[in-house]
């Protein structure tokens, strides 16, 4: 594997940066799409984040990496069977950040049955594909927007029920996939299918700096690391580790974070001066807050967790207004400013 640029060397894009620590800190919250322009340290910022999660544990020899702690409804036949018999086995293992390619077949993504082995043998035999390496980590699709319908079919139906069914011939199979979707794309080269763009939590824009000082330094970061990527990293160590650090007491103080009424309300007053649909806005925003809290050391969400958040996650679930050009940021921002005062 070719070695990541360390998260903690990445100058300015400090919103994408929050946006991927919140969803390490939760993953219920659905995702990060990191929309921009070329050449804005999308993909390095999320693939640097494989290096930043801590371990986590899973069953021994299980194919999905199953965590020995879920109830058995949430663990793949092997593992129940495994857990009838006797206790099962535990280790330690990194969380898994998977490339979807464009170019991936539907068997390469959801998974295919050996029909030689079932036709033959009568064996349920069973290839994993990448829903199932991704389980329990991150599904990462770069050029989200230009993914083929079949697979962003196949994307949503398993990323609503959180389980990935294959059916082939007769046969069928089924395991669990909870991942974590994070995308990244061009706007240029195409617009996201409402449903998909709808699965992901967070939405960031990204764009090209446009102070010298800043240029400079990410031309010459990024020099310094292509010329020697292992000393770079060494450079880094200690400050990627206290982002490690910092994602797991986020983790551990994150269900003791409160979320007042008064904050309730605020989110709710805050997505319907925007007119979003559904209640999937609220959730995501109280959801990102309550992880924004616990990242900052903080007990209470309060206006400032929410406000940091609002854009991310809202900005991508406004309806187009016909009679207001601006665009959805804007939107967001000149409501949080009516709302909140300032």
């Amino acid at each position: 594997m070719p070695l990541a640029f360390p998260f903690s060397a990445i100058v300015a894009q400090e919103e994408m940066k929050l946006a991927i620590l919140i969803a390490a800190t939760d993953q219920s919250i659905g995702g990060v799409l990191a929309f921009g322009d070329r050449g804005t340290g999308k993909s390095t910022a999320i693939r640097a984040l494989a290096a930043l999660l801590p371990a986590m544990r899973v069953v021994d020899r299980c194919t999905y990496n199953c965590d020995p702690d879920a109830p058995e409804s949430g663990l793949c036949e092997q593992c129940r069977e495994r857990k009838a018999n006797g206790k099962l086995k535990v280790r330690k293992a990194q969380v898994p950040v998977v490339d979807l390619p464009l170019g991936a077949t539907e068997d390469r993504v959801i998974g295919a049955l050996d029909l030689e082995k079932a036709l033959t043998r009568g064996e349920k035999a069973f290839e994993p594909g990448l829903l199932a390496r991704a389980h329990r980590g991150f599904l990462y699709i770069d050029e989200v927007n230009l993914l083929e319908d079949h697979l962003v079919d196949s994307l949503l139906d398993v990323a609503a029920s959180g389980e990935n069914v294959v059916e082939r011939e007769g046969l069928s199979v089924r395991h669990p996939a909870k991942f974590v979707l994070v995308g990244s794309g061009n706007p240029e080269e195409g617009e996201l299918r409402p449903q998909l763009l709808d699965r992901f939590g967070l939405s960031v824009e990204i764009s090209t700096p446009q102070d010298l000082k800043s240029r400079v330094q990410v031309v010459r970061l990024r020099d310094e690391f292509e010329r020697d990527p292992p000393a770079f990293i060494e450079r880094y160590k200690r400050k990627d580790g206290k982002v490690r650090r910092q994602i797991l007491n986020a983790k551990e103080r994150l269900p003791n974070v409160e979320v007042p009424d008064a904050a309730l309300e605020r989110a709710s007053e805050l997505c319907m001066k925007l007119g979003t649909d559904g209640l999937r806005g609220e959730l995501t925003l109280i959801r990102a807050a309550r992880a924004f809290a616990a990242l900052e050391g903080d007990e209470t969400v309060t206006d400032e967790h929410l406000k940091r958040v609002a854009p991310p996650a809202l900005r991508h679930r406004l309806r187009r207004n016909v009679l207001d050009d601006a665009g959805s940021t804007t939107r967001v921002e000149r409501a949080i400013e009516e709302l909140f005062g300032e």
